[in-house]
């Protein structure tokens, strides 16, 4: 195989990965971190209120502070979410990972067919052997064009 230039993904020898994932700003350790000094800080003030006589303001921080958490946790559910398309010898094996769930895809590098689902903006179809997996979901829409286009080039080089 020659070795072209790739723009999303990483060549190691003969394989080649593309490794898509969701564009987190904050870890999931990070907010953790994040959500105790929420509570210290939002307990603090409720107990002082509370010591005042205003006997109402921690069942309220303690709504805030279970709504707030709730959210936080779906995030962090999510923060790891992403896609792994690995061309290997005769196998292209997509992985999506989904909520810390994984779904595994395999196919054959010679009957497999890369194409939009809709139009240019849409996600990526990757299908063969009876079944067809969409990826392309972490990447701006304007750049799945270019991605199919690379997944495509790897395939078809030998």
């Amino acid at each position: 195989m020659s070795n072209p230039v790739f723009r999303f993904a990483t060549v190691q020898g003969q394989n080649i990965h593309w490794f898509l994932k969701r564009n987190c700003s904050v870890t999931p350790a990070q907010l953790g971190w994040l959500y105790a000094s929420l509570c210290v800080v939002t307990l603090s003030i409720g107990v002082v209120f509370w010591a005042q006589g205003a006997v109402l303001i921690l069942p309220f921080a303690w709504a805030e502070l279970a709504a707030v958490g709730a959210a936080f946790l779906i995030y962090a559910r999510h923060a790891a979410d992403g896609e792994r398309i690995s061309l290997s010898g005769r196998q292209l094996v997509i992985e999506l990972e989904n909520a810390g769930r994984l779904e595994r895809a395999e196919f054959l590098r010679d009957r497999v067919r890369v194409e939009p689902t809709a139009g240019n903006r849409s996600l990526i179809e990757v299908s063969g052997q009876g079944r067809s997996v969409s990826v392309g979901r972490y990447v701006r829409p304007e750049l799945r064009p270019a991605l199919a286009q690379e997944i495509r080039r790897a395939l078809r080089e030998a």
